[in-house]
């Protein structure tokens, strides 16, 4: 079966049917291009066909271009193949676009619209945007929009320019620059779309068979058009792009290559005819394409992300699929799982010590569910069905028919202890149970159970509608079926899991703990506190570690740092960062919960700046560190912990420690996660740099055995690992 079929009827119009099999959403190949091209040459020189029609054979219109198609053009014919492949593209969508009209009349072409019964990403609008009028299905339900940025790369096959002439600088700035999506009331208000209609194959056949030549004419291709807003060498047009230039640092601070490199399409684009700025869009997108941060960026966020919510690691195991789900625990955690669990369709049975505690734990639901609605992205039908899932409760035997247990109580061993046993009691034989912790090892909290094989770690992370990643850990006797169980509820409730073995702090409180740390060291230090969160912020991290911890929470930092140097005794190495983290405790400084913390916040607890007495009680040293040696503290902090964890095997695959870092604390996405960034490094430099920071600031910059061992090699993570990855 070809991915397109024509068929043409006998009122003068031919239907092109994109339907790719074997797969729930279209995406488009180079194959599927050339069979395009093939019914689009077809339907041209067919005298009988006086107009076109694409629309999809699914409930969808198309989820994009295949990504691993253009990663293959990058490997097999390095830039001048990202760049033939792209021009082959647009010379596809310039054909569909001028439709056999005369290039000096601009009459005698055939008019072509695009049907979309629902979704429309990337490619999948840009082969639209191409048609001469799109018609767009009332699917409230459906996302159109060019959301490519948000992967490191851009609208490539025309969309960057299509969209720029047709709606100006400034109003696809939205669409091309942060990559918003909308429904189809919303696409045809902002003018990517044409009209929606309860039937848009219908009303696209019946336009295009009474369409003129007029209303084939796009109008950058008719004689005096000028570009909404102003070209660039117009006074208002250069102002918007001064703007938009001074909007793209201070979002990025420069560690993006995609934004800069879109916005330079535009701009030089808009300078030039159309045809030569679809060759300077090609350009670009090759240039971005061969950029590291662009590669690392779709191997993490698309290739890895997708392989590891398909089930990449997820052991040998009929289908686990979750039922009915009990939840211990009615706090922010509890209640966040609860949520997320009954918008997936489960049955939650949500248990607390007291009845106002399980109440008000359902509540939080419920003060979700109003929000969508108050936004209009749902409904009191919804928000009812949604409810009616959920049982608060402090009865323990409403717990009979859960085949998986999530456990959110407080982090402390003994409660968690009490509560495990008393579900145990009456939960199936076969259920899993699951403890959701940040710190505490699995294996010592599995004691309690009788039945530790069915015993798992899933953590989530705060707050848990809106966080992706779920962190699942083996203890040393969790079996392969709760490896499974975890894997399939996860994805149920549609976040992104990592699966990594038990040791204290598992994989992302590991890494994110030093982050937060070497800040606070420095505060103690005499630096500059300015500089430290600049300096993380041009990393691409989206947070400072003094602002995180704020957003965490001071006293946790307290409570973890104590515990941690009651388990490591003489070893433990941050006494320096305790004097710091519990003056601030003791000062009552506790972060925004407490409207106090390294920031100082309002009384609607908006952050104001940095707390003006931090200077007083950690002056300024008169030396400050160069911002490359502060950026170097920040990120190796992290990275180094990363490498450990592979090291001892806590991590069983770099993909899931790079995808684990962007969506777990945010780790700089540019760079496509720990493992990418040393990659882009390079072992060796990044070793070198790993020892000039032992020698000035001690041994927790220790490069690992085994960066060593890769650097005396040559090798690369994804060159050595990265084999596990493509057998997958």
């Amino acid at each position: 079966m070809t991915d397109f079929t024509m068929e043409k009827g006998a009122d003068g119009a031919a239907i092109i049917t994109w339907d790719v099999q074997g797969k729930s959403m279209n995406v488009l190949s180079m194959e599927g291009a050339n069979t395009l091209s093939d019914l689009i040459d077809d339907a041209l020189a067919d005298d009988a066909v006086k107009g076109i029609v694409i629309t999809s054979g699914k409930k969808d219109f198309a989820a994009g271009m295949d990504l691993n198609v253009i990663a293959g053009m990058r490997e097999a014919g390095g830039a001048q193949g990202v760049f033939d492949g792209v021009m082959g593209l647009h010379h596809l969508l310039r054909k569909i676009e001028l439709a056999g009209m005369d290039h000096k009349t601009k009459k005698g072409g055939k008019p072509i619209a695009a049907a979309l019964p629902g979704t429309a990403l990337g490619i999948g609008l840009e082969l639209p945007l191409a048609t001469h009028r799109i018609f767009a299905a009332d699917n409230a339900k459906a996302k159109i929009g060019l959301p490519e940025i948000m992967v490191g790369i851009f609208p490539g096959a025309g969309g960057t320019t299509r969209l720029a002439r047709k709606l100006g600088a400034m109003a696809a700035a939205p669409f091309l620059l942060e990559g918003k999506l909308s429904d189809p009331k919303k696409a045809k208000a902002a003018g990517l779309i044409d009209e929606v209609s309860e039937d848009p194959l219908t009303a696209a056949r019946e336009w295009v068979l009474a369409a003129s030549d007029a209303d084939i004419v796009k109008p950058w291709d008719a004689k005096g058009y000028k570009m909404p807003g102003g070209e660039p060498f117009h006074p208002a047009g250069f102002m918007t792009f001064v703007g938009a230039s001074a909007m793209i640092h201070g979002k990025t601070m420069g560690v993006y290559p995609a934004a800069k490199a879109l916005l330079s399409a535009v701009y030089e684009g808009a300078m030039v005819p159309f045809d030569q700025a679809l060759k300077i869009e090609a350009r670009w997108f090759t240039n971005v394409l061969m950029n590291p941060s662009s590669s690392a960026m779709i191997r993490s966020l698309f290739i890895n992300k997708e392989a590891l919510e398909k089930g990449a690691n997820r052991p040998e195991a009929p289908d686990q699929t979750v039922r009915k789900v009990g939840i211990l625990g009615a706090g922010m955690m509890g209640a966040g799982i609860a949520y997320v669990s009954a918008m997936a369709g489960i049955e939650v049975v949500l248990i607390d010590a007291a009845q106002a505690s399980a109440d008000k734990g359902k509540a939080y639901s419920e003060g979700l569910l109003d929000k969508a609605i108050s936004r209009k992205k749902s409904t009191e039908e919804k928000k009812a069905e949604v409810l009616g899932r959920i049982t608060a409760t402090t009865d323990y035997d409403a717990l009979k028919g859960c085949d998986l247990i999530v456990e959110a109580v407080f982090e402390d061993p003994s409660v968690k202890a009490e509560v495990t046993k008393k579900a145990e009691a009456v939960i199936p034989e076969d259920a899993i149970f699951a403890t959701n912790t940040s710190t505490l090892p699995i294996s010592d909290l599995a004691r309690a159970s009788s039945r530790p094989e069915q015993f798992i770690g899933i953590h989530f992370f705060s707050p848990v509608d809106k966080m992706l990643l779920v962190e699942i850990i083996k203890g040393r006797e969790t079996g392969p079926r709760a490896v499974a169980k975890a894997l399939d509820f996860v994805r149920q409730i549609r976040k992104t899991p990592i699966v990594v073995n038990d040791e204290r702090f598992f994989y992302a409180n590991r890494c994110i703990i030093p982050y937060i740390n070497e800040g606070i060291r420095m505060v103690g230090e005499g630096v500059n506190p300015t500089l430290i969160e600049n300096a993380a912020k041009m990393m691409g991290m989206p947070l400072g570690p003094l602002q995180l911890v704020d957003e965490t929470s001071i006293d946790l930092g307290v409570k973890i740092a104590k515990a941690t140097r009651a388990a490591m005794g003489d070893a433990y190495p941050d006494g320096a960062v305790d004097e710091v983290i519990f003056a601030m405790a003791d000062a009552g400084r506790m972060g925004r919960k407490a409207n106090a913390g390294f920031y100082d916040y309002d009384e609607k607890g908006k952050r104001q700046g940095l707390w003006a007495e931090l200077d007083a009680r950690y002056p300024q040293a008169d030396d400050q560190p160069e911002l490359t040696e502060v950026q170097h503290r920040l990120m190796f902090a992290q990275t180094l912990e990363a490498v450990r964890a592979l090291e001892s095997g806590v991590l069983e695959d770099i993909r899931e420690g790079d995808v684990g870092a962007i969506l777990g604390w945010g780790f700089a996405p540019w760079s496509g996660g720990p493992f990418g960034w040393l990659d882009m490094l390079g072992a060796a430099h990044a070793v070198e740099i790993c020892d000039g920071l032992t020698e000035r600031h001690g041994d927790r910059f220790k490069a690992p055995a085994l960066l060593r061992e890769m650097a005396e090699k040559g090798e690369s993570f994804y060159g050595r690992f990265g084999s596990k990855a493509q057998a997958a």
